[in-house]
């Protein structure tokens, strides 16, 4: 089972995002602060979780954290800001709103520009470790895929229901024959690159 904090007793704010990858859609960046002495053996990083168990695992996030908070960057300000600086941002946005000011943040990687006046600690592969970076990566990707499934309704062709905007062989089918979307990243490479071997 995943460790409940790094400090007993200490306000902890698990802080991750989804959507680093797509070539369309927004960064969502989650941060959770659970109660002191949580436990729930089923918290994993939402990459190892089936979409059944992270909708389960969202709505009990959502009823027993002390705080919680999603924030959405959309791609013209990744593009702007570029792609790790844009989840950052989202994470230190996603804090600030929070009802409950944490005394710390435990941060999902090994890069984080702080905005906010909290000490941190950056943990690679934190979402795997610790319960409050677990339960904000399963925020940050559910809540991303429902934003997802919402754009795909404007743009059908795309596949964004399925591909969740990331780089699948259907969706660069979809950009060469349609042409990117205002909500894809014009920082990122829309197109293949064709193998001299195709």
């Amino acid at each position: 089972m995943l460790e409940p904090c790094i400090i007993p007793g200490r306000r902890e704010a698990g802080c991750d995002e989804a959507g680093r990858g797509p070539l369309a859609g927004p960064v969502v960046a989650a941060a959770v602060i659970l109660p002191d002495g949580y436990a729930n053996p089923m918290l994993n990083d939402s990459k190892q979780l089936t979409e059944r168990r992270r909708n389960i695992l969202r709505e009990e996030i959502e009823r027993v954290a002390l705080a919680w908070e999603v924030a959405v960057v959309e791609p013209e300000e990744i593009d702007r800001l570029n792609i790790l600086h844009a989840s950052t941002h989202g994470m230190c946005l996603a804090v600030q709103q929070l009802k409950l000011k944490p005394e710390f943040l435990i941060i999902d990687g090994n890069r984080f520009y702080n905005e906010t006046d909290i000490p941190y600690q950056c943990i690679v592969k934190g979402d795997a470790k610790y319960m409050p970076v677990a339960a904000a990566s399963i925020l940050a990707k559910t809540h991303r895929d429902e934003i997802m499934c919402r754009l795909h309704e404007q743009y059908p062709q795309y596949g964004w229901n399925r591909n969740k905007g990331y780089p699948t062989t259907d969706h660069y089918r979809a950009i060469e024959q349609y042409g990117p979307t205002p909500l894809h990243r014009r920082s990122f490479n829309l197109y293949r690159q064709h193998s001299l071997f195709e």
